[in-house]
């Protein structure tokens, strides 16, 4: 058997002997490369084998239906660091919704420049309104000056 090129690498391997037709290289990256194209081209082509991969999670929860409770009571650091990252992802999804938004209503003129700061100030592009805190602080008129 001759020497062969990876599909996914490009390095030379030589093939199995107990697979002839091996066209991947043996590397983990590679293998698990193999391995999701498979998987894909199998979801695509058929439909019996997407309704096993759909249904077989559903079978495992109905199974173990407190499974991810106890493991987020047992893992407590996992839920938290799943938490953080859930809250990021909405304030991106927010974000993305916001940018190039024109409609405004009810806005009243103010002479002051407001400036978006913050990490998710670079994900907005064109933005005329976003949700904000603003404090407004007037300026006390002078008091009366009392002569006695």
């Amino acid at each position: 058997m001759g020497e062969r090129r990876c599909l996914y690498c490009q390095q030379i391997f030589q093939p199995s002997k107990f697979q002839p037709r091996q066209a991947v290289c043996g590397g983990a990256d590679c293998q698990r490369r193999r391995r999701t194209e498979y998987h894909r081209k199998k979801l695509a082509a058929d439909p019996e084998y997407r309704d096993v991969c759909r249904d077989s999670p559903r079978k495992w929860r109905s199974r173990n239906p407190g499974y991810w409770k106890q493991y987020r009571q047992n893992n407590p650091g996992s839920a938290d660091r799943n938490r953080s990252q859930q809250q990021l992802r909405d304030r991106k999804r927010r974000l993305c919704n916001l940018a190039n938004n024109t409609s405004a209503l009810d806005l009243k003129h103010s002479a002051a420049q407001v400036w978006l700061v913050g990490p998710g100030a670079a994900d907005l592009a064109n933005n005329n309104s976003a949700p904000a805190q603003i404090w407004v602080i007037e300026a006390l008129p002078p008091r009366p000056v009392l002569l006695a």
